[in-house]
């Protein structure tokens, strides 16, 4: 679609390189700042969409930075500063190899594995007996392999995270201990919303000074599921699905359209209707999870405001 943001290609100057992850793109600049360009793409199941969503990347990096500055009194962060609504920017950072998901209920992946009858994901136990969306008896924390570009992120444990020194045990208690702060404090602000935050993942990175931050997003639909609090009770009763605030509606109607990213599947044709339909849902999921209306930005020419609005700020730093 025109009014979507598929990728970037800038220049700017002290530029040392550029990584394109499935949808953000990060600008090294002198290796100091990091310059994180959210973009439209849309990721499932590891594989980007062909087509992009309108105002999502906006969507993911505002939330993302409201959410980051809400919770720093817990956990440090990144973040320098957002020049641009599709622009993070923020210290550099050597990103630890591992994804730290933390699930409070039984729900996508983990219901997925436990349907197919297996009851330790990540090496934490399961109980018997659960239905899928119940809440676990206390969150549980199940890390996954950050994949390379291209491939699928891999579901590990902590015993072989230690074991192949991807991460220091030192490290790990320091990574361990955020997630659980944060999952806190997203429960508690989601809650304040009249939702449920069912499961999320964070991202650390370790500064120059060997400080350890919270980086990429945090508590986006993208990276975190939400159930609406005031129907949970009722529809797990009746064993019926919950309405979900997150991108699992993708993932369902990418099943149903059958794929779900395995060798030899291919990806179904997505209208620009349909395109529309996701975008419309990513702004309800903005205002739900915020509380603040969303305002659209102008994407008249992104590109260009992009850049502007980054060169201004490197400039004046």
């Amino acid at each position: 679609m025109s009014n979507t943001l598929m990728a970037t290609d800038f220049q700017f100057s002290g530029q040392r390189s550029v990584y394109r992850g499935k949808v953000r793109e990060v600008y090294n600049i002198n290796d100091e700042l990091l310059v994180m360009v959210a973009t439209d793409r849309l990721s499932a199941f590891d594989v980007v969409m062909p087509i992009g969503i309108p105002y999502k990347g906006q969507i993911l990096n505002q939330i993302a930075t409201q959410m980051m500055k809400a919770t720093e009194d817990l956990v440090p962060h990144w973040l320098v500063a957002t020049p641009d609504p599709n622009v993070a920017i923020g210290h550099l950072c050597e990103p630890f190899k591992v994804e730290m998901v933390i699930r409070g209920y039984l729900s996508g992946h983990a219901a997925r594995e436990y349907k197919a009858r297996r009851r330790v994901l990540c090496g934490v136990p399961m109980l018997e007996g659960m239905k899928e969306n119940d809440k676990f008896p206390e969150p549980i924390i199940t890390p996954a392999t950050k994949a390379e570009k291209g491939g699928h992120d891999e579901d590990i444990s902590r015993k072989e995270i230690l074991a192949k020194g991807i991460v220091s045990e030192e490290d790990y208690a320091v990574l361990e201990d955020y997630t659980r702060k944060l999952f806190q404090r997203g429960t508690e602000i989601a809650a304040k919303r009249g939702l449920i935050l069912v499961d999320t993942k964070y991202e650390f990175g370790k500064t120059k000074e060997g400080k350890i931050v919270l980086i990429d997003e945090i508590h986006t639909p993208d990276s975190s599921r939400y159930f609406y609090a005031d129907t949970y009770e009722e529809l797990q009763a009746k064993e019926e699905p919950q309405k979900q605030l997150s991108k699992e509606f993708v993932r369902q109607w990418l099943i149903q359209n059958g794929f779900q990213g395995k060798k030899g599947q291919e990806v179904p044709f997505m209208s620009d209707a349909y395109a529309e339909s996701v975008s419309e849902r990513y702004i309800e999921l903005y205002e739900n999870i915020t509380g603040r209306t969303f305002v659209k930005a102008d994407v008249g020419n992104m590109q260009q405001r992009i850049e502007e609005n980054v060169l201004n700020f490197l400039s004046a730093s």
